[in-house]
């Protein structure tokens, strides 16, 4: 295993993120640029057709006043209505006229006219059929105005005080609105459509060379010898490909260096830590019995010493490729001598792993179970490649060892793993698999997973 972890082991998963994110981000830019684009074209649509059916009214008011002043004197009394436009308006009787109510909205006249006389107060000389029965206006109002349903416009006839108003129903405005509205959305939907497209599709090819250098992030292991992302796909990523380089580089130095200092100190304290136990065997052999106790507990720290020193040759080896052999478990746990601790082996249980390795491994998590009041430890091996240390110990409350696995899980071993556990980990990954604190009834638990053999 890699003292330093993959470059980018989630990179691709990253890059994904950062491109989903950013492709919303995009859309939503998109709606609401093209939402007030579509707001400022509507109003700048309803401003000119407003403006066009005015110039509609304005121009029936004027074409109407020729023939309504050439229209002879006598005309048919209110409440009968004169065809409009017809060769000299010559009156004609028709039918009474209906007010508009009576027609409901779908039969509001889209337009009328009135010829109102406002000599004394306000008089309905002739008018359209359809017009409302009453004037439209009280008092003389040349130009535009707005009214309850209709929108009118006043052109004085030059005669008596008599105007000319012709107007044009709120529905038919509305209906024109409604059908240029439409026929806007509709032209620009398509080009909307295919503008989003288009930048989807561009976003995906800026972002690709993102997805490249992921991918290459994800294999990328600084430990190894030349190891380099080399040329950028794109000019503007080069700099950061030097960057990544130049960082793995210095950490990879980095890295050799406290190597060699483990390797060096492990080595240091080894040779010196074996002639202190053997100067101790003989002296609590030598010694009186009273002296006998004393020297044994300094017996079992220089061994504990020792364990701590195979832990540090192991991690020191944990970057170097593993050395795989079939381990027969019943003759690994004779060589794993803890006093006051029994070892038991599962019989003709064997796992492929490296003898090194699994011993600094296994001596540190029987360390463990010995501080933890266990007086009997049990390898097994419950599936392939499976390496189970059971102990008779105290164990841990289920919360502490669920938070402990967590750590595992993370990596995260500063202050929340021991060194036993973090060595058992790193033993494990380096074989390709995870230690695992599985939940037992009694005592506690550590499966190393071995990775295929």
């Amino acid at each position: 295993m890699s003292a330093l972890p993959r470059a980018a082991g989630a990179a691709p998963g990253a890059s994904r993120s950062i491109r989903r994110r950013l492709l919303r981000a995009l859309l939503l830019w998109a709606l609401v640029w093209s939402s007030a684009l579509a707001l400022a074209v509507w109003l700048a649509v309803r401003e000119e057709v407003d403006e066009l059916l005015d110039d509609g009214l304005k121009s029936a008011a004027e074409e109407l006043i020729g023939p309504i002043l050439s229209a002879p004197a006598a005309l048919p009394a209110v409440g009968t209505t004169v065809p409009a436009l017809v060769p000299a308006l010559v009156p004609a009787p028709v039918p009474a006229l209906v007010p508009a109510a009576a027609h409901g909205v779908a039969g509001v006249p889209r337009f009328v006219w009135q010829q109102v006389a406002h000599g004394q107060g306000a008089r309905l000389l002739r008018q359209s059929a359809g017009a409302p029965l009453q004037p439209l206006r009280a008092t003389p109002a040349p130009g535009f105005a707005s009214l309850p349903g209709w929108r009118v416009y006043g052109l004085a006839l030059g005669v008596d005080a008599q105007m000319l108003y012709v107007a044009q129903s709120r529905t038919e405005r509305g209906e024109a609105l409604a059908e240029i509205g439409l026929a806007v959305l509709l032209a620009g939907l398509p080009m909307g459509l295919l503008g989003l497209l288009w930048l989807g599709t561009r976003v995906r090819q800026e972002l690709a060379p993102l997805q490249a250098l992921s991918e290459r992030l994800a294999a990328y292991d600084p430990l190894q010898p030349g190891a380099t992302l080399g040329a950028a796909a794109h000019e503007e990523l080069q700099p950061m490909h030097q960057a990544v380089d130049a960082l793995a580089a210095r950490l990879a130095r980095r890295v050799a260096q406290e190597r060699a200092f483990t390797a060096h100190a492990a080595h240091a304290l080894r040779t010196p830590l074996a002639g202190i136990d053997a100067q101790l065997a003989v002296a609590l052999r030598e010694a009186p019995a009273a002296l006998q106790p004393r020297l044994q507990r300094v017996r079992a720290a220089a061994g504990r010493l020792q364990r701590v020193v195979a832990g540090l040759l192991a991690l020191f080896r944990s970057g170097v490729e593993v050395q795989r052999v079939v381990l027969d478990l019943p003759r690994l746990a004779e060589r794993l001598p803890v006093e006051g601790l029994v070892v038991q082996a599962q019989a003709g249980a064997s796992i492929s792993a490296d003898a090194d390795l699994i011993t600094a491994a296994l001596l540190n998590l029987l360390d463990n179970a010995l501080r933890h009041g266990a007086t009997t430890v049990t390898l097994s091996t419950p599936g392939p490649q499976l390496l189970r240390v059971q102990d008779d110990g105290s164990g841990l409350p289920a919360a502490q060892r669920l938070a402990l696995q967590q750590a595992l899980d993370d990596e995260d071993y500063a202050g929340r793993t021991g060194l036993g556990l973090m060595l058992a980990d790193l033993v494990a990954r380096a074989h390709g698999g995870r230690l695992r604190l599985p939940e037992v009834e009694a005592g506690f638990a550590a499966e190393l997973q071995l990775g295929p053999a």
